[in-house]
């Protein structure tokens, strides 16, 4: 856990704004302070929770709100919670935003607190695989992550020359249409490799805003995007290559840059999109993964 300073203005945040139910927990994930660890891992699937939590030694708090299920405990002496989100971008902002609130904002007054904590929170999470070399069940770590999505677009967020150059060069080779408008952020280098080795493969994370249309699927309605997953999986700039398709990283690591925490994403591939191959069955692939994300956060 880290922490940090700055000078602030007191200001009370209204009840409209910091929302609260009756027992004064964030409003959607239905959590207090004392129920969640500064070590968070994220999952969308519900049921992964409960896989992670039974690697715990302990388990001091479980909690379900809508899809919202957070499990808390000891593993090896260090304490870390385990989250799901539900799928997209749109649920990441509120887990993000109450995340925050829940170290960051004294939620009896509705006021910043003076001293800020910085999370580690490290996404595992399922994908599509966009090289064809890279077998099904691989562990895919995200080193960026490229968003069609558009949560980033409504806070103030800075990105790097590197990162809009970056951005701009993907924009070009997918030939996007103009009402479409990404954009590329870094995750936290510092968290991200703790979890490189000889069993990740590392790269751009494409974050769509759909599981069909924006990841290239064509059902009974045609796509305005032509040819987009062979652009992808094409794209080369400077040793930097994109290697998977989900839907949630891109808003953790420009949210997370903007509130001031370390934010990183594994995946395991469950399908291999230029060779149209999906996993039969992943449980002891995704115990194997969740494995070595507690070894390392």
């Amino acid at each position: 856990m880290r922490h940090f300073f700055f000078v602030f203005l007191t200001m009370q945040y209204p009840a409209s704004e910091l929302v609260l139910d009756a027992n004064g927990c964030v409003y959607h994930l239905g959590l207090s302070p004392e129920n969640i660890s500064s070590k968070i891992i994220l999952v969308g699937d519900q049921d992964r929770v409960a896989m992670i939590s039974s690697f715990f030694d302990t388990i001091e708090h479980q909690s379900q709100h809508r899809e919202f299920v957070c499990h808390t405990g000891i593993y090896k002496g260090k304490r870390i919670s385990a989250l799901s989100t539900g799928i997209g971008t749109d649920n990441i902002d509120i887990t993000m935003n109450e995340l925050d609130a829940l170290f960051n904002i004294d939620l009896s007054k509705r006021i910043d607190k003076e001293t800020k904590t910085s999370l580690e929170i490290i996404r595992i999470g399922t994908c599509g695989i966009l090289q064809p070399e890279i077998p099904v069940h691989s562990y895919l770590l995200s080193t960026h992550a490229f968003g069609l999505d558009n949560i980033a677009h409504f806070y103030q967020i800075e990105f790097t020359e590197k990162e809009i150059g970056l951005k701009n060069a993907l924009i070009k080779e997918l030939e996007l249409p103009s009402v479409i408008q990404p954009y590329l952020i870094s995750a936290t280098t510092d968290l991200t490799d703790r979890f490189k080795s000889d069993e990740t493969y590392l790269g751009i994370t494409v974050t769509s805003s759909g599981f069909y249309g924006p990841q290239g699927r064509q059902l009974r309605v045609p796509n305005s995007v032509k040819h987009l997953n062979e652009r992808l999986t094409n794209f080369s700039s400077d040793s930097n290559r994109v290697i998977n398709f989900e839907m949630e990283s891109s808003a953790i690591f420009a949210l997370g840059r903007a509130m001031g925490h370390q934010c990183a994403t594994i995946c395991l591939g469950v399908a291999n999109r230029p060779k149209m191959e999906f996993s039969k069955g992943y449980k002891e692939e995704m115990n194997a993964l969740i494995s070595y994300v507690l070894e390392r956060i």
